[in-house]
C-alpha cells in the first residue's frame, strides 16, 4: 500500500534505510506476546527524507533528513508513515544507514541503563552481546555517562568492535571460563548492572556475577530458563524486564534528548553491520537469528 497523504500530525518518509531487529523475527513467527493484526509490514527505525507532512506538523518540512522510532505503515518499504512525535532530525554527521541504527538500539539501551536500571556514574555494567546494535549503543552511552563498561562478544572481531565503542574490557562468551575471567577482572566485587540480550542462556549465571543490590536488565530472551531464586535473595538483586513498546511519552522524550545530545557531542556513533537490499529481507531475518556473532546494526536498503 502506498501512502501519499498524511493525517494532521503525521509525516510521510521516503525510506533510505531501515533497521532490522530480532523482535521483528519473533513477531513474524507468531512467537511473541505482541502479535500485530494482518496485513502487517515490519520495521520501526527508518531513516530517510520527509516527502510530505500533515497540516498540523510544524517541526518538519519536505526535504528534511529524519529518523524514526516507530512507523504506522511499516519500515520495510519504499515509503513509511509515522506520527510526527516519533520522528527526529537526522544530523548531517550521520548517513542514512547510521540513522536507521539509532532509535530502537539507543532508546532501548538508555531506557535499560537509566530509566529502569537507575545507573550511576562510577558503577560497573556488563553488556552481554555487546557487539550488536543495542550492545554497541549501551557501550557508548554507559562510557559517556561515566560507568565502568565491560562487554561480551562471540568473536575476535566482535570483541574489537566492543572495545572501540566504549568498553574498558571485552570477554569472549564462547570461552568456557569467561565468567571466571569477569569475576577476576572485578576482583570478586561483582557487577552493579548487567544488560542481558539472551537471558534464556545467561540469566542464572548473571545472578552469580552481580554485586549486592545488583540489577539484571532483561532486554532479550529467546525462551525459558530455570533459576534459583535464592541467588537473587542472597544479594538482594533485581531482575527487571525492559521493552521499548511500553515506554511512556515522557520516557521517549528523555531518550530522544539523550540521543540527540550524544549525536551533537560526537560520542554517539552508530555502527552499521550487514546491509541487505529489501528483496533479501528473508535472508536478513535468518542471519540476525543464526549469525555466528553480531557486528553492528543490521540494515535494509530499499
Amino acid at each position: 500500500m502506498l501512502f501519499n497523504k498524511c493525517n494532521s500530525f503525521q509525516v510521510l518518509v521516503k525510506v533510505h534505510a531501515c533497521g532490522v531487529n530480532p523482535v521483528e523475527t519473533y513477531m513474524r513467527s507468531g512467537n511473541y506476546s505482541r502479535i500485530p493484526a494482518l496485513p502487517y509490514t515490519p520495521g520501526s527505525d527508518v531513516a530517510g527524507v520527509i516527502e510530505s507532512i500533515g497540516e498540523r506538523v510544524t517541526a518538519f518540512k519536505r526535504g528534511d533528513r529524519v529518523f524514526t522510532s516507530a512507523t504506522l505503515s511499516g519500515g520495510y518499504a519504499d515509503y513509511a508513515v509515522a506520527e510526527a512525535d516519533r520522528v527526529f532530525p537526522l544530523s548531517d554527521k550521520l548517513n542514512f544507514s547510521q540513522g536507521a541504527a539509532i532509535a530502537i538500539p539507543y532508546f532501548t539501551a538508555y531506557r535499560a541503563l537509566f530509566i529502569k536500571g537507575h545507573a550511576k556514574a562510577g558503577e560497573s555494567v556488563l553488556i552481554h552481546g555487546a557487539s550488536g546494535g543495542v550492545g554497541i549503543a549501551a557501550c557508548q552511552i554507559a562510557r559517556a555517562y561515566g560507568l565502568q563498561v565491560l562487554g561480551t562478544a562471540g568473536t575476535e572481531e566482535g570483541m574489537n568492535i566492543v572495545l572501540r565503542n566504549g568498553a574498558h574490557q571485552a570477554f569472549n562468551h564462547r570461552e568456557a571460563n569467561y565468567l571466571d575471567k569477569i569475576k577476576e577482572y572485578t576482583k570478586m566485587q561483582g557487577i552493579n548492572i548487567i544488560i542481558e540480550m539472551l537471558s534464556n542462556v545467561n540469566l542464572a549465571a548473571d545472578l552469580h556475577l552481580l554485586s549486592h543490590a545488583g540489577r539484571v536488565m532483561v532486554v532479550g530472551s529467546r525462551g525459558p530458563i530455570e533459576i534459583n531464586p535464592r541467588d537473587a535473595m542472597n544479594k538482594e538483586s533485581s531482575i527487571i524486564g525492559v521493552t521499548l513498546f511500553l515506554e511512556t511519552e515522557e520516557e521517549r522524550r528523555e531518550c530522544a534528548r539523550a540521543v540527540l545530545d550524544g549525536i551533537e557531542a560526537g560520542w554517539l556513533n552508530p555502527v552499521v553491520g550487514p546491509e541487505y537490499p529489501l528483496q533479501e529481507v528473508a535472508k536478513a531475518h535468518k542471519d540476525i537469528i543464526h549469525s555466528s556473532g553480531a557486528r553492528g546494526k543490521m540494515v535494509l536498503l530499499p
